[in-house]
C-alpha cells in the first residue's frame, strides 16, 4: 500500500467503528412498548440528543403517541444538539460540567420525580453523561465541583476513581436518578464508552446501585494527589452522601441494558481492516493506563514483526489517560499516544496509526470543532523535523494538539453522537 493508501484504509476502519455504534444503528430494537401512562425520555451524554430524537421518531412514529404520552429531556454536550419536536434538547459542557448541565440535571430530576406508576421513565445513558448531569449535593456550588473536576481530568485518575468522587457528590449520579423516579418503572439504555462495561461507571450510573463508597471517594483523592476543597471534603464526610446500594428498593422496578459497547466498534473497525486483506491482532478492548507508556508497549510490538507476508493490523480499545505536567499543553490521550507513536517509531518504515476517541474528541476545550484524535506515519516526523519540531519536546509539555496541528495530521471528525470509547490501530506493511 501507498502512504494515502494506509491512511485511508485507518480512517474507513475508525469510520466504521464509530458507525455501528450510532444511536441509530444499535437504540430502536431495544426500546420498549410504551406503557398505560406516559414516556419520559432523560437522556444524557455526547450521544444523549440522538438517542432523543431516535426514541421521539419511534414512539411518534411506531406508537403514535402525542406530546400528552411523550415528553422528556435530553442533556448532551455542546454541539452534539439533534432536532427533536416533544422532548427538549439541552446543550451542556463537557468535561467540566457549567450552568447549562446544572439546570439541565435539575430539570431532570423534577421530570423523574412527576413520574407515577403508569408511567415508564426511560433513560438513555451515553458516555459524557457524567459531565452533562451536574447536580451538586447540597452545600456543593458548581465553581467548586468544576475545579475539583479538572484536577480529577489532570491528574491522570482513571475514570471508576474519578466517576467514585463525583458519584458522591451528585443528587443525580451513583442511583440517585432511580430514587427520584421511585416506584414508578426506570428502564435504562446505555451505549457504553468504559472498560468492562461496567453499568454503574457509564455516565456514573445513575440509574443502577453504586458499588463504591464515600472511603473510595476520599481514596481516589488521595491516591491521585487532589487536594479538596475544604467543602468537598465535608460533603465526603457527610454520611448522607452515601449513595444507594443493591438492597435499597429504589431498584425494585428498574432495569438496564448495554444496547453498544466498544467491543461492537472495535469488530466493525476488524472487518474493514480484514476485507483490505489485512491481518488483524487485537491488542487488547479494554485497555488503560497512562497513552505514552501504552504507546510504548504497542510501538515495541509493531517493530518486533518481521518476515510479514501481507500488513499487519495491531487494534486496541479502552481508555487511556494522561497525567498532566506541562504548563499550557493542548490534547487527550489519544493524541499523546499518537504523538508518542511518532517519537518511538522513528527510524520504522511502512507503518501508518490511528487513534481516536470514537465521540469526536480528545481532549480539547468543549468546542466541536476539537480534534478527535491524529493519524501518524513516518511522514509525520519528516514534517516536524522540516519545521524545527521535537516530538520529545512536546510530549514533555503535553501538547500533542500544537504538535498535530504544526504537522497537519489531527484527526477531524466533528461530534459523532456517539461514544464508545478510543479505538487505535498501528498499520504495519509488508516491505517496499
Amino acid at each position: 500500500m501507498t502512504p494515502d493508501e494506509r491512511r485511508s484504509l485507518l480512517r474507513r476502519a475508525f469510520d466504521a467503528g464509530v458507525a455501528a455504534a450510532h444511536p441509530a444503528v444499535c437504540l430502536p430494537a431495544h426500546l420498549p412498548a410504551p406503557p398505560k401512562g406516559r414516556v419520559i425520555v432523560l437522556a444524557a451524554g455526547k450521544g444523549g440528543g440522538a438517542c432523543a430524537e431516535i426514541a421521539e421518531t419511534f414512539y411518534r412514529e411506531t406508537h403514535g403517541l402525542g406530546p400528552d404520552r411523550l415528553t422528556g429531556l435530553a442533556v448532551t454536550r455542546h454541539g452534539h444538539a439533534r432536532p427533536t419536536q416533544w422532548i427538549k434538547v439541552v446543550e451542556a459542557g463537557h468535561p467540566v460540567p457549567d450552568a447549562a448541565g446544572l439546570q439541565g440535571a435539575a430539570d431532570t430530576i423534577a421530570l423523574a420525580e412527576q413520574a407515577g406508576p403508569d408511567d415508564l421513565v426511560l433513560a438513555l445513558i451515553t458516555g459524557g453523561g457524567s459531565a452533562n448531569w451536574v447536580a451538586p449535593v447540597d452545600g456543593l456550588d458548581l465553581a467548586v465541583k468544576q475545579a475539583t473536576t479538572k484536577a480529577l481530568l489532570r491528574s491522570g485518575a482513571p475514570i471508576d476513581a474519578i466517576n467514585a468522587v463525583r458519584k458522591h457528590l451528585s443528587k443525580i449520579k451513583g442511583g440517585r436518578l432511580a430514587r427520584a423516579a421511585h416506584p414508578a418503572p426506570v428502564f435504562a439504555l446505555a451505549i457504553s464508552d468504559v472498560p468492562r462495561d461496567d453499568p454503574s461507571v457509564i455516565a456514573s450510573g445513575p440509574t443502577v446501585p453504586d458499588p463504591t463508597t464515600l472511603q473510595d471517594a476520599r481514596d481516589a483523592l488521595t491516591r491521585f494527589n487532589v487536594e479538596p476543597h475544604p467543602d468537598v471534603a465535608a460533603a465526603l464526610s457527610n454520611p448522607a452522601n452515601e449513595s444507594p446500594k443493591a438492597d435499597d428498593p429504589v431498584f425494585a422496578n428498574t432495569s438496564f441494558l448495554v444496547v453498544s459497547r466498544p467491543a461492537d466498534a472495535l469488530a466493525a473497525a476488524i472487518r474493514t481492516l480484514e476485507e483490505a486483506g489485512v491481518e488483524v491482532r487485537v491488542v487488547g478492548a479494554d485497555i488503560e493506563g497512562e497513552a505514552r507508556e501504552v504507546a510504548a508497549e504497542h510501538a515495541a510490538i509493531a517493530r518486533g514483526l518481521g518476515g510479514l507476508t501481507r500488513p499487519v493490523a495491531l487494534i486496541s480499545g479502552g481508555e487511556l489517560t494522561v497525567t498532566i505536567k506541562g504548563r499550557n499543553g493542548r490534547g487527550g490521550p489519544n493524541q499523546e499516544y499518537a504523538l508518542s507513536l511518532v517519537n518511538e517509531l522513528g527510524g520504522v518504515a511502512n507503518w501508518a496509526a490511528l487513534a481516536g476517541d470514537t465521540d469526536g474528541a480528545d481532549g480539547g476545550g468543549g468546542s466541536p470543532e476539537d480534534p478527535a484524535g491524529a493519524v501518524v506515519d513516518p511522514a509525520t516526523l519528516e514534517r516536524a523535523r522540516a519545521k524545527g519540531l521535537d516530538p520529545a519536546y512536546f510530549l514533555a509539555e503535553n501538547d500533542s494538539t500544537g504538535f498535530f496541528e504544526a504537522t497537519g495530521d489531527g484527526l477531524y471528525t466533528g461530534p459523532t453522537c456517539t461514544n464508545v470509547n478510543d479505538l487505535r490501530i498501528v498499520l504495519v506493511d509488508i516491505p517496499d
